[in-house]
């Protein structure tokens, strides 16, 4: 079987500014990457995800993986967005001007705005609003529109935290070998 017929990713520069992506970060070829941005070692971007970092920078850590539709900006001139190591931005999500500290969680379908934490070990639920601002604490559970503190995250979903990370930089790597050439 041969190799499937495949484009790259559009990697622009703003400004004469080029991203800079790890070589072993995996960026799939229907992302968009532009800009001030760093992607860090093993994380990954999946199919249809926008990186902009035009108007202000972008930095997002160690295999934290950014999946399918996610869109990542920031804010002019007020706040750039940092995602940490071992995130899990779930399909469809918004980060906007944020941070996102290691070991946190945003759902599918989530939005997390401008000046907002979700700190390391926090959870935020799929199709949340955590508005501008807010700060997401380490164990805790958000949801809603806007999103509020719903409870502390149970030891085992603590625990699986890191198992999703895990998960999605196994398949990054899977993904780049096949895209390459080699077999998944």
């Amino acid at each position: 079987m041969s190799a499937p017929t495949t484009h790259h990713p559009i990697i622009l520069p703003w400004n004469d500014v080029l991203p800079t992506i790890h070589e072993t970060a995996f960026v799939a070829p229907s992302s968009v990457v532009i800009g001030d941005v760093v992607i860090g070692h093993e994380s990954s971007l999946w199919f249809n995800v926008t990186v902009r970092g035009d108007v202000h920078e972008i930095r997002i850590g160690a295999r934290s993986n950014i999946q399918d539709g996610s869109v990542v900006h920031v804010t002019r001139e007020r706040f750039g967005t940092y995602i940490g190591d071992d995130v899990l931005v779930g399909h469809m999500a918004t980060i906007h001007g944020c941070e996102l500290q290691d070991g946190s969680f945003v759902g599918m379908g989530a939005t997390v705005m401008d000046g907002a934490v979700v700190e390391g070990g926090a959870m935020v639920a799929a199709g949340a609003l955590v508005s501008p601002g807010k700060i997401v604490r380490k164990g805790q559970l958000w949801a809603g529109t806007p999103a509020k503190y719903i409870r502390d995250l149970k030891p085992e979903e603590l625990e699986s935290l890191p198992k999703g990370t895990a998960h999605y930089a196994n398949m990054a790597q899977q993904y780049r070998r096949m895209l390459s050439g080699g077999q998944g």
